[in-house]
């Protein structure tokens, strides 16, 4: 069972003031204090701790990527990620100017913002008085949990993908990520997107049905993976089985599957999508908390 933490937005009464704080790219002394920093919140945080625990440091990425963090004399009081995605990790809002002002200097662009919704709104506000435009803000997506055995009989048809899938599940994850942002992920190049999912078919975190023709019926992915909580993304249901009723069952199957890597199993969901938090609902998930995602 995952030890509870007190509640993210519970660290703010203490928040420093945003002139008596400094901001700087962490190094690999950090991190140490960032593993701790994020562990407050194990199923906020999923995204940091699992770089922390694939990468094994804080200090700047290879390809470019670099944690900001926040300190109030010599003590690290919030962080945030900047590298395709930005993504602040235990900071308080007053933070946001500052933080901002570090990732627009950094010279990226950022894809999207997401993470829990006042410091993302907050950061979406500092970012866009610097120029950066965002297309959409979904500013209200419940963060939801399972904890224990899903409430409803889980679908056995539902595994793992395997790289024997990869060419056909490659397709339903373009589908997917078209929907959900409008545009294909091919736009840049296939190679990134394409290596990106076939990381996670050879992790074992790419979730799948396959229908009598070899069609991927249903898909999920294990997006965030850490020993106590993994975030399941980018489901999705082939638009021909859509309306039957069969979404609960495959999510109970994912659920199932999800906790042979980690107890707890997490997701956030957009706050208008009805239809997807009543399946989840009936899978057992809880909500405890909300996040926010800007695309830019």
């Amino acid at each position: 069972m995952l030890s509870r933490a007190a509640p993210w937005s519970a660290s703010r009464r203490s928040a420093a003031a945003p002139d008596a704080v400094t901001v700087r790219v962490l190094g690999d002394s950090d991190t140490a204090a960032l593993g701790e920093l994020a562990g407050r919140d194990p199923i906020a945080n999923v995204f940091i701790l699992a770089h922390l625990a694939s990468i094994g440091t804080a200090a700047p990425t290879t390809g470019g990527a670099s944690i900001f963090g926040v300190f109030d004399a010599d003590t690290l009081v919030g962080a945030c990620w900047s590298g395709a995605n930005i993504v602040p990790i235990q900071m308080s809002p007053e933070w946001a100017g500052p933080v901002a002002a570090a990732a627009s200097r950094s010279g990226r662009r950022f894809a999207s913002a997401f993470g829990p919704a006042d410091a993302v709104l907050a950061l979406h506000s500092g970012l866009l008085e610097l120029g950066h435009t965002a297309q959409e803000l979904r500013a209200e997506q419940p963060l939801m949990v399972i904890d224990g055995p899903p409430r409803l009989a889980a679908d056995p048809a539902v595994r793992r993908g395997t790289m024997a899938d990869f060419e056909r599940i490659l397709p339903a994850c373009a589908a997917m990520f078209e929907e959900e942002v409008g545009y294909s992920p091919f736009l840049g190049g296939r190679d990134f997107y394409s290596r990106r999912v076939e990381g996670l078919v050879r992790q074992g975190h790419s979730m799948v049905l396959m229908g009598p023709a070899g069609e991927v019926v249903f898909k999920a992915e294990l997006g965030a993976v850490t020993p106590e909580v993994t975030q399941v993304q980018g489901v999705w249901m082939n638009p021909e089985y859509r309306g039957r009723g069969l979404g609960a069952a495959y999510m109970a199957a994912v659920v199932e599957l999800a906790q042979e890597v980690a107890p707890v199993t997490s997701l956030y969901v957009n706050d208008y999508n009805s239809r997807a938090r009543a399946v989840y609902q009936r899978v057992g998930f809880r909500t405890v908390g909300t996040f926010a995602t800007v695309l830019f």
